[in-house]
């Protein structure tokens, strides 16, 4: 048990950032979990299941470097330990985290449209979720009830285990990776296909359009998509119902450790992680996928391209999300660096629109990126609501 630090008279919030003097304690109290860990100086034994997985997931032969990371975690390393020995129980244990966004069902379109000319559709779901379970099975049919469309869900791995662990113990390049694979194999989308995500699944559909777009999306919907990362985890405050492994396992890396390589390398949630006090730092800008992603250590040409072939973007923000910091992000704000616990940018004033780092600017200026707002939490929108932007964009 380790001691939640919160600072003195924090600042006060200010609009339009929520709860940010919460979100400061919040980041203060999960970098000092890392402390406590390391200050207790307790031996580790080694983990040969732990270090065995996080090799598999990496892909690469861990280095001594690696392994000291590793072991500067215990809590991830039982994490991984569970996902290769009991993957049941540890995909149990990613569902029921406070980090989980998980999909409820969706009640059956008013009336089943007749089959269309409209694209096929695409889906992917958040952090704890999967393509298996009842809720995501439920939204994807329902989307393509709705358009007159074949839709499917597009899982990182086969089977509701594997598909839960890789949204956390799967890097964002890899999953990526796994969603492309799935896709090409599917004969009917092999000329195109509308997609949106949940959440995190936006990551994985963003990564796709940049890595290859082919064949192409050509509407995405990011519905609280954390497409510019987030400066903190706050459903894993203290005040949270229920902490568990998974947040326990942030918390040992949030602070040092969030950008070595390995933990980039296997964690993602870390590889998302955009510590606006440190966008400056060497292993930020050395290792992590996100700072690659958006162009802030170098840009890619091929991804620029691959963004301009879709036909347009639909940046749908919840007004009262409170589970990705800053919510702006969901529609490509950011943190102000200059007083990033007090100020959000807005998407044209950020660093990766005024240099056009992934074609952001570009797409902007052709009229591609609409905006849409819900009144409510994160993923929370109503059937209505779904149905209306499905309606709009989509058909």
């Amino acid at each position: 048990c380790t001691e939640w630090i919160r600072p003195p008279n924090p600042p006060r919030a200010r609009a339009p950032v929520v709860e940010m003097a919460r979100l400061v304690w919040i980041v203060v109290s999960l970098s000092a979990v890392a402390a406590v860990n390391l200050r207790a100086g307790a031996p580790h034994p080694a983990d040969d299941a732990a270090l065995a997985h996080a090799s598999e997931l990496a892909g690469r032969a861990l280095t001594a470097e690696d392994v000291a990371t590793l072991r500067k975690a215990p809590t991830l390393l039982k994490l991984l330990a569970r996902a290769r020995e009991d993957p049941e129980a540890a995909a149990a244990e990613l569902a029921a985290s406070p980090l989980a966004a998980l999909a409820r069902d969706v009640a059956t379109p008013p009336a089943e449209k007749e089959a269309s000319d409209a694209p096929p559709i695409v889906v992917a779901h958040g952090m704890g979720d999967s393509c298996y379970r009842s809720g995501m099975k439920s939204i994807t049919k329902a989307a393509g009830e709705r358009v007159g469309a074949y839709s499917v869900c597009i899982p990182t791995a086969d089977g509701f285990v594997r598909d839960t662990i890789d949204g956390f113990l799967l890097s964002m390049d890899k999953s990526v990776d796994a969603f492309a694979e799935r896709v090409w194999a599917d004969e009917n989308l092999k000329d195109g296909f509308n997609a949106f995500g949940l959440s995190q699944g936006n990551n994985v559909i963003r990564g796709y359009m940049m890595k290859y777009n082919d064949p192409p999306v050509k509407t995405f919907m990011s519905i609280c998509g954390i497409n510019a990362g987030v400066g903190a985890f706050p459903q894993c405050s203290p005040s949270a119902r229920v902490i568990g492994g998974a947040c326990q396992a942030l918390a040992e890396v949030l602070g040092d450790l969030a950008y070595a390589k390995i933990v980039q390398d296997i964690l993602f949630q870390a590889d998302y992680y955009r510590d606006p006090v440190r966008l400056n730092d060497t292993n930020y800008l050395a290792n992590s996928q996100l700072a690659r992603w958006n162009g802030e250590s170098s840009t890619n040409s091929t991804w620029i391209a691959n963004w301009q072939k879709t036909n347009q973007f639909v940046w749908v923000e919840g007004t009262k999300d409170t589970e990705v910091w800053p919510r702006e992000g969901e529609q490509w704000g950011s943190a102000d660096p200059a007083d990033p616990w007090h100020a959000v940018l807005p998407m044209n004033k950020t660093a990766w629109y005024e240099t056009d780092s992934f074609g952001l600017r570009t797409a902007d200026a052709a009229g591609k990126n609409n905006y849409e707002s819900f009144d409510g939490n994160h993923i929370q929108f109503t059937d209505a609501e779904l149905y209306a932007w499905l309606d709009k964009y989509f058909q």
